[in-house]
């Protein structure tokens, strides 16, 4: 029988049968150990049923991963929906960044969401919501207590297994739970004290909105690892960077010190936003860095 895994509690894997919508708890068979493979949230499985009655089953195979993310361990993801709070706390673009770029290395398709637009009393999440649409993204505006957005967010997570991300505290569960109209996951909470989001969800789970369509709640995390990409093709993974790259004077221009760097012109002239640029920068030196530590 086949299915997928929608969750792991220690070495239990709750897998949803493809055949009669049946969710078996299943260990996985010793060899997977022995082939150094470790059943994840995401993987498409093959199963034996051990008791029927009590829905028992063994994982016997591991369909081949078409994607497959370390931190969180997820696989077979085919959208990622990044999760930014227009305030309480306020946005981190620079992450946003980050995954943005790790979306484009893995070749997964990516919505940026705007939450709590109502707080947003300046407006500020405009602007945003203007430089990102121009690069291509869907960008949605959302205020999950209200409902506003939700409806829009559902039809474009459609024929997906999405994982939602972001910082603790910009409402990823508040999203989830109004898309399903029902809280599914745990409500995080914003420290009055500090403004920083306190994690709450401890594990991946997939819920399913519909048939063939999954989200993943993902446990917060401040800190997003990219380090998977190499520092001199990071640039391939800013969008609007690529056009530019051709009208660079040098083969090999890192686009921060060289002179004739058809991106540089480019932020000059206003074709590329200069504080996403700057934001670059930084995370060119933050791999830079790390690699000549590996060395």
């Amino acid at each position: 029988m086949k299915g997928i895994i929608i969750e792991n509690i220690s070495n239990l894997y709750q897998v949803k049968s493809f055949e009669n919508d049946n969710i078996y708890e299943s260990i996985a068979r010793g060899k997977f150990k022995k082939e150094e493979i470790t059943p994840v949230v995401g993987d498409r499985v093959e199963i034996s049923i051990i008791d029927e009655k009590d829905k028992k089953a063994v994982i016997e195979k591991i369909e081949e991963r078409k994607v497959y993310i370390k931190r969180p361990k997820l696989a077979n993801m085919t959208q990622i929906v990044f999760v930014v709070s227009s305030k309480d706390p306020k946005p981190d673009l620079l992450m946003l960044d980050k995954q943005l770029a790790f979306a484009e290395y893995l070749g997964i398709k990516a919505i940026i969401v705007l939450n709590k637009t109502d707080l947003d009393k300046k407006q500020e999440f405009k602007e945003i919501k203007k430089v990102y649409q121009n690069i291509g993204y869907n960008v949605i505006q959302t205020n999950a207590k209200e409902k506003i957005g939700i409806d829009k967010l559902k039809e474009l997570l459609k024929g997906n297994i999405n994982g939602f991300s972001g910082n603790s505290g910009v409402g990823k569960s508040s999203l989830i739970n109004a898309i399903f109209n029902k809280d599914v996951t745990e409500e995080g909470e914003i420290s009055k004290k500090n403004k920083r989001g306190k994690n709450t969800t401890t594990s991946i789970k997939l819920y399913e909105i519909d048939k063939e369509t999954f989200i993943a709640d993902t446990p917060g995390f401040s800190t997003f690892d990219i380090s998977e990409i190499e520092s001199k093709n990071l640039c391939l993974y800013f969008k609007e960077f690529k056009k530019y790259i051709e009208d660079c004077e040098f083969i090999g221009c890192t686009h921060i010190k060289e002179e004739n760097c058809g991106i540089k012109e480019a932020v000059r002239e206003g074709k590329i936003d200069s504080k996403r640029y700057e934001r670059f920068i930084k995370i060119y030196e933050d791999l830079k860095k790390r690699e000549e530590r590996r060395w």
